[in-house]
């Protein structure tokens, strides 16, 4: 892992635990092992880590999921991908997710509007199957449901009451009934 990616990581965990005003970048180049101000060599300020983290990972989540529909033979198998990456997204990445849903607020207005366009696109990723899957479907309810999905697997962060395998089990059977029943 590179010193970026160590910073992005370790800045989503303190994040997570702080809160992003909660956090200073001196806290954060201390966790990684430099000095706050050698954070600046690689991002020019604690917004601009932010920015990159949530950035990131709406771009990470829409390119899998794009890749995975591109894989998929047909809707239920491309649901139960997008399913499964999402959920071990959620099972690896508590912190991120905790991040997003908290302080996305804090990112600066074009980081933001990036984001939301990144998870606009995501989001119809998910409906454009739901919509195959169940001919008929209007966009706005497909698109609903995929929230509702991710509201069901996003709460990982929250549960710690089973090992991730078994709860990797639950959310999956639980958002694939949800999506397509039985």
């Amino acid at each position: 892992m590179g010193r970026r990616d160590q910073i992005l990581e370790t800045a989503a965990d303190l994040f997570a635990n702080k809160g992003f005003h909660g956090v200073s970048v001196g806290e954060i180049g201390k966790a990684c092992g430099i000095s706050g101000p050698a954070l600046y060599k690689h991002f020019e300020s604690k917004d601009a880590v932010l920015a990159a983290m949530l950035v990131g990972i709406s771009e990470l989540l829409l390119e899998e999921g794009q890749s995975r529909v591109r894989a998929a033979t047909d809707p239920r198998e491309a649901l139960e991908s997008l399913v499964a990456w999402h959920t071990d997204f959620a099972l690896r990445h508590r912190s991120l997710i905790v991040v997003q849903d908290r302080d996305w607020q804090s990112l600066p207005p074009t980081a933001r509007e990036r984001v939301r366009l990144l998870q606009r696109e995501y989001v119809d990723v998910w409906a454009a199957q739901l919509r195959r899957v169940h001919r008929g479907l209007h966009t706005d309810r497909a698109r609903a449901m995929a929230h509702a999905a991710f509201g069901l697997i996003n709460s990982t962060p929250h549960s710690g009451l089973l090992a991730d395998e078994a709860m990797r089990g639950v959310l999956h059977r639980m958002a694939m009934g949800a999506l397509v029943g039985g």
